[in-house]
């Protein structure tokens, strides 16, 4: 009981220390939100965007719009042309009050997967104004955001649409017609125990767009430590891994050598291969490309059509 009445006191002190935050920033907010702002964002007038989340930002430079970006989250490195003069906000999920509050853009683009919760209710507070754009995977996303993104900043995203539908579309018989690998998505490793992705997980559909089989798609949802025991009754034929973790974990061999790892035929193949962690899962764009090179990596020796040179995808 003591226990627990201390930690009631540690959330009201917590909510406390939320409520303070908002009212420090209100006066900032009037400050940034005045009466020519508000008639600029009546009239459409986005000129100054925030993106936070990389296929957000991705869209908006595919879109021809990137000109219009004043700040980004730090999961949006491509394109580098647009995006390496920009202001960071902090991550997408755990993003920060004060920087977004005082740069004062006209619309704030959010992934649905941003946060945390506490700090959107924040800038809702501060009046900026914000557009949430759905995170999703899988077939039909790509697009589906390109179409969100541009209705929210006041230009026509069918064009865009259309192309990234037609390129997914051109891989989907091809690769309807391949083996499939069994592939074991680890985010990170950790004294020597890799963080899984299951079902419901934008690895999980990255997989499956490629031709593959997530191991853990049958046995878990989100993410979860994975235990050497359990590791060899998933007998994966490839590890897969965002290129920031292969490169902390100390590269193939380490990795391979890790007890959850050395057990299973892709550890002792040596079949651990990396991708940059955006392209791979953001489904933004360059989905449909994504989708082609991971297909080539789990597939060694396939031959599948080439897609066309998007002015999307160079950057």
């Amino acid at each position: 009981m003591a226990r627990a009445r201390r930690g009631a006191g540690r959330r009201r002190g917590a909510g406390d220390g939320g409520v303070i935050r908002r009212r420090a920033l209100l006066p900032l907010a009037a400050a940034v939100a005045g009466p020519g702002r508000a008639r600029a964002v009546q009239a459409g007038g986005y000129g100054r965007i925030a993106c936070a989340g990389s296929a957000l930002t991705e869209t908006v430079c595919a879109l021809g719009q990137g000109g219009r970006l004043v700040a980004v989250d730090s999961s949006s490195g491509f394109p580098a042309a647009e995006t390496a003069r920009l202001p960071r906000i902090g991550y997408y999920r755990a993003l920060p009050t004060e920087g977004l509050v005082s740069l004062a853009p006209d619309l704030v683009l959010l992934s649905s997967d941003a946060g945390p919760p506490g700090v959107i209710a924040v800038l809702r507070e501060a009046g900026l104004p914000i557009r949430v754009i759905e995170d999703g995977v899988g077939p039909g996303a790509a697009e589906a955001k390109a179409r969100a993104v541009a209705a929210a900043i006041g230009v026509d995203g069918e064009r865009l649409a259309d192309a990234i539908a037609a390129d997914w579309a051109a891989l989907d018989a091809p690769i309807a017609a391949l083996p499939r690998p069994r592939v074991l998505f680890v985010l990170s490793l950790s004294r020597g125990a890799p963080l899984v992705g299951g079902r419901d997980t934008h690895a999980d559909a990255a997989i499956a767009a490629a031709g593959g089989v997530n191991c853990a798609h049958e046995i878990w949802s989100g993410y979860r430590p994975l235990a050497a025991e359990s590791a060899a009754g998933l007998a994966p034929d490839v590890v897969l891994m965002m290129q920031q973790s292969l490169a902390e974990a100390g590269g193939v061999a380490e990795v391979a050598a890790a007890p959850a790892i050395a057990v299973t035929p892709a550890g002792q193949a040596g079949r651990i291969i990396g991708m940059d962690g955006p392209y791979l899962m953001n489904f933004g764009p360059r989905a449909a490309h994504s989708r082609r090179d991971l297909a080539l990596r789990l597939h060694p020796g396939l031959a599948l059509p080439p897609l066309p040179a998007r002015p999307w995808i160079g950057g």
